[in-house]
């Protein structure tokens, strides 16, 4: 057992440090040979330390799903931030005093949250107008060109507001079924952002740029073209529902949740841990075969955690503890007060709930404040 794991008293997120590293070099270069921006969403590690690495990759630009987030990375000494939400209104004091501290690009959805932009910025911020370009969350729908057009207008009238360009989520790629339809997903949204993109060329608004993010396609595609910025965020440290994907190899994932065994029960094959549902948080998966997942269960070696135990997962969370369908070499080999090693089906908001990591070499890092 490592060092890290041996000291493992609760539940403890693991990093694999090298494997972030791998991870942040490999996409900023497939950015660098695409020609495009490399602008991670550093809402999955919400970490100075790890911010850190991707600086070290020379990144300079990335995107936050909060302000909250946006004045951590700024205080930081991240300057280029790019808030990923439709503008809150009510925080409007603050989002002025951030673009007056940082070069902040915000978006909008709406003819309603351009007006209130345009009447209420006092300082410069570079905005998108949001496209749903298929993930029916947030954004016009794509179809809706008319209103593209007229809030990029109110935009283009306003004293501190200049808008940059449309950008999207196509986070629809979560839910599909091959490689393939990923790539056709990002194929698709490519031709839909380009086609609007001309329409505001021809209307008169001036050379825009195109932002697309998701981790799924742009790991699998091999060359990132039709845009002008990419922004995943998983990709720094991958899991369980990019590894089923395709995004990912196994040996990718860089981060796993310490957990000690505290019962074991083998008429029904099961292992209980230390880990709920407040650690690795209500996040799940289906497998083809109709099995429901919480993560993916393995043990810990000399270097870090070994590979997948085969049919091993986490079937059943509770606030505090979880269930695991051990298949019959995990059951054997684990026993009451040992460590396994949970991958979770989704990370970021893993890392939300437990705001800090230890890595393998046993240093814990602890990531934004939470502000309840």
């Amino acid at each position: 057992m490592t060092t890290v794991a041996a000291g493992v008293e609760r539940p403890t997120l693991i990093v694999d440090v090298e494997r972030v590293k791998g991870n942040i070099r490999r996409m900023a270069e497939k950015a660098d040979r695409s020609g495009v921006r490399f602008r991670p969403h550093f809402k999955t590690h919400q970490s100075d330390f790890i911010g850190e690495l991707y600086r070290q990759a020379g990144v300079n630009a990335i995107c936050v799903s909060s302000v909250d987030m946006a004045e951590y990375f700024a205080d930081a000494g991240w300057d280029d931030i790019t808030l990923l939400v439709p503008a809150n209104w009510r925080q409007i004091g603050r989002i002025n005093l951030l673009a007056q501290r940082v070069s902040l690009g915000l978006h909008v959805d709406s003819e309603a949250t351009a007006r209130f932009l345009a009447d209420h910025m006092i300082a410069p911020a570079a905005v998108w107008i949001e496209i749903d370009s298929g993930r029916k969350r947030t954004g016009v729908w794509w179809e809706n060109a008319e209103t593209v057009q007229q809030i990029a207008g109110i935009i283009g009238k306003s004293t501190h507001l200049q808008l940059r360009g449309l950008l999207t989520f196509a986070g629809q790629t979560y839910s599909a079924k091959s490689r393939t339809e990923i790539s056709d997903i990002y194929d698709r949204t490519a031709v839909i952002m380009s086609e609007l993109r001309d329409l505001l060329s021809r209307a008169g608004f001036g050379v825009l740029e195109i932002s697309v993010g998701d981790t799924p396609a742009c790991s699998i595609k091999e060359t990132l073209y039709g845009t002008d910025e990419v922004r995943p965020g998983t990709l720094v440290y991958y899991d369980v529902m990019q590894l089923v994907l395709g995004a990912c190899a196994e040996g990718d994932i860089a981060i796993a949740m310490a957990c000690p065994v505290i019962a074991k029960y083998a008429e029904r094959g099961e292992i209980v841990i230390y880990g709920g549902a407040v650690h690795l948080s209500r996040d799940w998966m289906r497998l083809e075969n109709g099995t429901t997942i919480f993560g993916l269960v393995t043990t810990f070696g000399e270097n870090g955690w070994n590979v997948l135990a085969d049919h091993s997962y986490v079937s059943e969370l509770s606030q505090e503890i979880g269930v695991i369908r051990a298949e019959n070499t995990l059951f054997d080999q684990v026993q009451v007060g040992d460590v396994v090693a949970v991958l979770p089906v989704h990370v970021c908001l893993t890392m939300n709930e437990m705001g800090q990591f230890t890595t393998l070499g046993g240093d814990t890092h602890y990531c934004m404040p939470t502000r309840r």
